[in-house]
This record gives C-alpha cells, sequence and structure tokens, in this order.
C-alpha cells in the first residue's frame, strides 16, 4: 500500500511551518518531504533538515534531468521537491507531508488527485496579522516583507482550489484540526480495507 500524500500551504506567516512540525511530534509515523532551493539558508538552518540548499544552476539543472514532482519560484528564490524521494517513501508505506506553495500544490494534485490539500489561513483581517507575524518573526527586512505581503494577496486567491481550510486563528486547535485530517484519511474504505482485508471479508 503507497504512503498518502499530505499538502500544506499557506501564505508566509500563516504558522504552517509550527503547525506541521507540531502535529509531527505528535505523530511521528509522518514524515516531510525536505525541499530543494536556492533561497541562502536562514540562521539556524541546517542542509538537508530543513532545505537541500543548491544554487540556481544546480536547481535548474535537476529540474531539465525531471527531477522535480513540482517546482515554482517564490519571492524570487526557486523550490522544488525531489521526484524520488516522494517514490521512495511513499513505495515504503511512509505518510508525507509536502510543504509547499499552490503553485506545486496545483502540480501534485494533477500528478496524485488521491492528496489531501490542505489550506492555512490566518484570521481576518488576514493582512494586518501576517505582516504583524512576519514582523514578530523578525527574519525579514522591510523590502522581503513588503513582498510576502503582496504575494499574500495571490496566495490566499487560491485557498479555495483546496480540500480544506485551516484558520490558524488559535494555534492548538489549528493543530488538533490537521491531526483530525491526517487521521480522518487514514480511516478512508479504501485505506482500511487495505491495511486490514480481514475485517472485510464476509463471514461463510
Amino acid at each position: 500500500m503507497s504512503g498518502k500524500l499530505f499538502v500544506v500551504t499557506a501564505p508566509s506567516g500563516a504558522g504552517k511551518t509550527s503547525l506541521i512540525e507540531a502535529v509531527m511530534r505528535d505523530d511521528p509515523t509522518l514524515k516531510i518531504s525536505v525541499s530543494y532551493t536556492t533561497r541562502p539558508p536562514r540562521e539556524g538552518e541546517q542542509n538537508g533538515v530543513d532545505y537541500h540548499f543548491v544554487d540556481r544552476a544546480t536547481f535548474e539543472a535537476m529540474e531539465r534531468r525531471g527531477e522535480f514532482l513540482e517546482s515554482a519560484e517564490v519571492h524570487g528564490n526557486r523550490y522544488g521537491t525531489s521526484r524520488k524521494w516522494i517514490a521512495d517513501a511513499r513505495g515504503r508505506g511512509l505518510d508525507i507531508i509536502l510543504e509547499i506553495d499552490w503553485q506545486g500544490a496545483r502540480q501534485v494534485r494533477k500528478a496524485f488527485p488521491e492528496a489531501v490539500s490542505v489550506f492555512v489561513l490566518p484570521p481576518s483581517p488576514a493582512l494586518a496579522e501576517l505582516e504583524r507575524r512576519l514582523r514578530k518573526r523578525g527574519q525579514d527586512n522591510e523590502e522581503v516583507i513588503a513582498r510576502r505581503l503582496a504575494n499574500a494577496r495571490e496566495e490566499m486567491a487560491h485557498a479555495a482550489e483546496f480540500e480544506y481550510v485551516i484558520i490558524n486563528k488559535d494555534f492548538e486547535e489549528a493543530k488538533r484540526d490537521l491531526s483530525a485530517i491526517v487521521r480522518a484519511s487514514r480511516l478512508s474504505a479504501e485505506r482500511q480495507r487495505a491495511r486490514h482485508p480481514e475485517a472485510f471479508q464476509r463471514p461463510d
């Protein structure tokens, strides 16, 4: 039985990374796909843990070879998901979380219509809340914050394309919501039949 794909998308500052990390701490059977990026590492980030950091020439060469399941340009940097890693992990029955933008999510849904897609929104007023969170985390300068807020308008316009939407107003509630989505998808009749075929056998 192939592992399940969970696609989680949100504008910068909506809290998707913190939510994913919290859910994975409670559910160690979930694995996250480590994306490739041309973005330089931030302080404290580790190559191969947070991202696979590569230069643009290397990224573009990988793209030409068809090594990415999806790829996109976000805030002036390139991001991509390893096609081979996803195939190998799913082949081992692992459930995978992809933390990607709406462009990549659209590509993944096209390749895997059965993927579970989740969009995380900040509470309203959304842009004001995003700006507050971006400034609070202190990772970006004024130019980057302005660009992220401008891009957020475009990103949030695609929320309705996703199967589920979580409003991250209260972190613990949002974490429970994401965990519930993961758990419910694992309880589908198709998944349960694959895991427990004996339970579906008719008695003689």
